[in-house]
């Protein structure tokens, strides 16, 4: 996996979450953006779902639009970031997950059919900035988002741990 890398992630993924405890209800098949690999475990990504702004209807525009406009203090500032990828596309940063290589379908195209990797450093600092209040608000108050986070998280390293202590074997 590239950090900054498009990908569309196995439905496996959406079930663990649902199995964790968490709430994963939408039924689209979303491109995530592997942003960046976890500090806490090598080969732990932290992935953020990624839609099409232009499939939103008015009032879903301006209900995240008021979220956008929330003062930077506000942590529901965070929730959403609004750019370009291949199309005007909104990031669902409050829905962001864990993952790894193994709940990783394929790869996210662009126009030219190779696999889609943000490259623009702006776009790259805002997320980063969005995703580590969230991650830092999340670290503090464990599984506050519907997904589940942190048992995700854990989960996750958990699989990690023993797939590393087999293949040592």
């Amino acid at each position: 996996m590239k950090e900054k890398g498009m990908y569309f992630g196995k439905e496996s993924i959406y079930q663990k979450i649902r199995d964790l405890g968490g709430v994963w209800n939408d039924s689209k098949e979303r491109p995530i953006v592997c942003l960046l690999e976890s500090t806490e475990r090598k080969g732990l990504y932290w992935a953020i779902p990624v839609g099409n702004w232009n499939h939103r209807d008015e009032s879903k525009k301006q209900r995240i639009q008021k979220y956008l406009d929330s003062p930077e203090s506000d942590l529901r500032s965070c929730y959403y970031h609004v750019a370009r990828t291949t199309v005007k596309s909104i990031f669902f940063i409050s829905d962001v997950i864990p993952i790894t290589k193994e709940y990783i379908e394929r790869d996210y195209l662009g126009y030219n059919k190779e696999h889609f990797v943000i490259k623009n450093p702006k776009l790259i600092e805002q997320l980063n900035h969005k995703l580590t209040r969230i991650l830092s608000f999340e670290n503090i108050n464990n599984n506050y988002f519907r997904q589940h986070i942190t048992s995700l998280k854990n989960s996750l390293i958990d699989e990690l741990n023993n797939k590393e202590k087999l293949d040592n074997k």
